[in-house]
């Protein structure tokens, strides 16, 4: 049997306020904005719909995904912390979605591949209902795919809260899967860590 088709949420609302200023999310990878580049590999990742949360207009991380076919969700209240952006995107899901993943935009080691493991590992016939990828020495990270049944949880959730306490709960329900070296974890939040990540990847 084949799986379920489920959407991908990628949250590009943040306000990079530790930035000194530049948008980690313009930053170039791979050759295009990251923005661009996260959004096109969810696209690649799967059939499914891709939504994305966002500041509200005019910003300039519209342009950088204008030509994408995703569902563009706009967050007035994203000063509030992530808990806004992710109402907002579980809200925008499709009636009756049994799972949704998770996709944070500043993760810049994460691949097409990962993705696709990620949303192969998700079996709704089990007793489980997250499924997260880790480094590949157990730590946990993202992506992280959620069952319908957390949906709800995700609608109470106020200031910088990123879902903890909702993965917590469920931590005898949720399997991790390891990804390569620490593609799972290692976000980029400052220009510091830029110019770190730079140096160990001239290709990219």
């Amino acid at each position: 049997m084949s799986k379920p088709v489920l959407p991908i949420i990628l949250l590009a609302a943040g306000q990079s306020s530790r930035m000194k200023g530049r948008d980690k999310l313009l930053e170039q990878v791979d050759g295009m904005p990251l923005l661009r580049r996260q959004a096109m590999m969810a696209l690649a990742a799967h059939s499914g719909p891709v939504i994305v949360t966002l500041p509200v207009k005019p910003h300039p991380r519209y342009d950088v995904i204008a030509d994408l076919e995703i569902t563009r969700v706009p967050v007035p209240d994203a000063d509030e912390g992530m808990a806004a952006s992710l109402r907002r995107g579980f809200a925008a899901l499709p009636p009756n979605t049994p799972a949704a993943m998770l996709l944070l935009a500043d993760l810049p080691d994460l691949t097409i591949v990962d993705l696709k493991k990620c949303l192969q590992a998700v079996d709704l016939k089990s007793t489980n209902s997250i499924w997260r990828g880790a480094t590949a020495q157990g730590q946990p990270g993202h992506p992280i795919i959620f069952a319908a049944v957390h949906f709800p949880e995700f609608a109470k959730l106020t200031g910088d809260n990123g879902g903890r306490e909702i993965v917590a709960a469920a931590k005898d329900h949720s399997v991790l899967i390891p990804l390569s070296g620490q593609q799972a974890r290692r976000d980029l939040d400052t220009p510091e860590a830029w110019d770190k990540w730079r140096a160990e990847n001239p290709d990219r």
